[in-house]
């Protein structure tokens, strides 16, 4: 993320930041970096597909140590990629990165990877928290940073493209934010968190006489998430940067200092762009030219006005008029009840599947759910069984085709699919996607089942917040390959019921009156958890079993979204999948199927265990 080698070049040398005492302040929130960061910081594996309870409640705790120094957050979140698209070759590095990651961990290496919901169980936990957020249209840094400037307020991020804007208050690395570590504070101005702020300033008085104002072409030439070097390199090999630094010779660090001290002779961008134009041959310089400046333009901070949204929920900006979506599509894009992923479908027919530790033998994970996934394409793409059955001889060429990024094996491939024709009565005039709300709840949720395969009246007797992911784990039951083993399901029951105990017991907010046999149960299964586990061997088999049920809940929540949400959307922060619990449920039942009767102390959850593994079995 940012400007090659940046933070690292900042980080060694310390001296460009000032101490900070963060209270009574807005402060601006880069939600992607703060996500990753505490998802890193509350694991403890990163093998078993995610633990979302802890990495939960690590949320929480963050928010509240804001709350309590009087600190006002604003997360924003980055969207799709855009209609320009301009990040692809860096997303698919980044993809290329992730399996690499997910490879070396599932043979035991060391390493970390974000859970495949982590995200989605984010923007549940700032829900439920009253945390106000926005998710952006594409990239947020600009409009992270016209916020700030508006507000006269810090930025917190994880991202060095914010020592390159011009911000007013300046930018304060997670890395140097220590909200576990609250400040009492003296006298009246009461606690704060104590952090770090990257002065502009200070880096500019290092490098000479260096102008702000060149900070975007120092980050542009040295290569970010937009540009690579390629186009600049004739220009490296030819010039002599200062302190004799030849291109790529003894590090990264040189070039940089190199370039920032060759960078401080000059008045203004123009001039220096004028004079690396120079070094290239006649052919190569408008276009070049061309790149350098709309490059540039992005650290100019956005005119959107996010301050409005947060006031009236109304989200403008100029690149999301120009794509012509459904306002009811734009609206849940912004309020992140639509994930980026069904922007990405709609204007760029094109996906990214992440990843998770699997089997890099099996198929991907994601395989599993591809029949849902068609379903969301041909919503969005709108295809309806009536013109297929009209022009059978050119069914090939009637259906629309979206672009899936995914794994084969140990490669990122793209995978050309087909969106799925849908019934008449979601595809004819009456129905296109700007009046997808309009259509009866009974038929939205009538199109969601049968996609998963169920059937409404086998799903009556769950509670109505499990209804979704018990529909899931009736499809993935009948559609993984290899089938899904027994102790596996079970292992998965138990897991949910453990979740909703954990609920009931621990949820300060929860008016259910606690029975004192459900808080006997839940003790009961503290102590079985804290008891050594004899076999800690990792079941890569195992691994991918979960790991499909994760990629079908991920397709069935966006697909329950896109419909309005005919059923309850699932709490995952309520710890509706812990990747270690399971794991653990699944190797004890091998060897103890006594495990199975770990809730018996409390007959509402044996019962509900019982309900939802008849269920799933009928």
């Amino acid at each position: 993320m940012g400007v090659q080698g940046l933070t690292g070049f900042v980080e060694e040398r310390g001296a460009f930041f000032t101490e900070l005492r963060v209270r009574d302040t807005k402060l601006v929130i880069d939600g992607s970096s703060l996500y990753h960061r505490l998802c890193f910081a509350s694991a403890v594996d990163f093998r078993r597909g995610g633990d979302y309870g802890p990495f939960a409640a690590a949320v929480r705790d963050f928010f509240g140590s804001l709350r309590a120094c009087r600190v006002a957050p604003f997360v924003v979140l980055d969207g799709g990629r855009g209609a320009d698209d301009r990040k692809l070759p860096t997303l698919r590095g980044r993809a290329a990165e992730r399996l690499r990651a997910a490879h070396g961990l599932s043979r035991g290496e060391g390493g970390c990877l974000v859970p495949l919901l982590t995200r989605e169980a984010f923007v549940q936990a700032l829900g439920r928290l009253g945390v106000p957020f926005v998710q952006c249209f594409a990239e947020a840094d600009r409009e992270i940073a016209g916020l700030a400037n508006r507000w006269g307020c810090p930025v917190l991020s994880l991202d060095s493209d914010f020592c390159v804007f011009d911000l007013a208050a300046g930018y304060c690395p997670l890395t140097h934010f220590q909200w576990q570590s609250v400040c009492a504070g003296e006298g009246a101005q009461g606690c704060y968190v104590p952090a770090r702020c990257f002065s502009a300033e200070r880096f500019c008085r290092h490098f000479g006489q260096l102008k702000k104002s060149l900070l975007p072409l120092f980050a542009v030439m040295n290569g970010n998430d937009y540009i690579g070097l390629a186009a600049l390199e004739v220009f490296f090999s030819k010039v002599r940067l200062p302190r004799g630094c030849a291109a790529g010779k003894g590090g990264k660090h040189v070039r940089l200092q190199g370039l920032l001290n060759w960078l401080s002779q000059f008045a203004e961008p123009a001039q220096a762009v004028d004079d690396v134009l120079k070094y290239l041959k006649k052919h190569q310089r408008e276009e070049t030219k061309e790149l350098l400046c709309t490059s540039m333009e992005d650290y100019t901070p956005s005119d959107v006005n996010l301050e409005d949204f947060f006031q009236t929920g109304k989200y403008e900006c100029e690149a999301a008029g120009k794509a012509d979506l459904p306002r009811w599509v734009l609206d849940a894009l912004a309020k992140g009840k639509l994930a980026p992923f069904i922007s990405d479908a709609l204007i760029l027919r094109s996906t990214f599947l992440h990843v998770q530790v699997e089997n890099m033998q099996r198929p991907s994970a994601h395989s599993t759910a591809l029949p849902i996934r068609q379903v969301i394409y041909g919503l969005l793409l709108k295809v309806s069984q009536s013109a297929e059955a009209a022009s059978p001889s050119k069914q090939t060429n009637e259906l629309p085709v979206v672009c899936e990024f995914d794994r084969l094996q140990k490669t990122l491939k793209k995978t050309f699919v087909q969106a799925a024709s849908l019934p008449t009565d979601f595809c004819d005039d009456h129905f296109p996607l700007d009046k997808l709300m309009e259509v009866p709840t009974s038929c939205r949720q009538m199109l969601l089942l049968e996609t998963l395969g169920v059937k409404m009246s086998l799903l009556e007797s769950i509670p109505s917040h499990l209804q979704l992911p018990i529909a899931v784990t009736c499809y993935w039951i009948c559609c993984s390959e290899p089938k899904v083993k027994l102790h596996q399901l079970k292992a998965l029951l138990l897991m949910i019921v453990s979740g909703e105990l954990h609920r009931i017991t621990s949820d300060p907010d929860l008016t259910v009156l606690r029975a004192e046999d459900d808080s006997i149960a839940y003790n009961e299964f503290l102590k079985w958890k804290e008891k050594k586990l004899q076999n800690k061997d990792f079941d890569l088999d195992a691994a991918h079993s979960f790991c499909q049920w994760q990629c079908c809940l991920q397709m069935g929540l966006y697909l329950n979204q896109l419909l309005c949400t005919p059923l309850s959307e699932p709490d995952l922060s309520s710890r509706l999948y812990t990747g270690t619990l399971v794991h653990r449920l699944y190797q004890e039942l091998k060897s103890t199927p006594s495990v199975e009767n770990l809730f018996s102390f409390s007959p509402k959850m044996t019962r509900l265990y019982q309900v939802l593994l008849n269920t799933v079995e009928s």
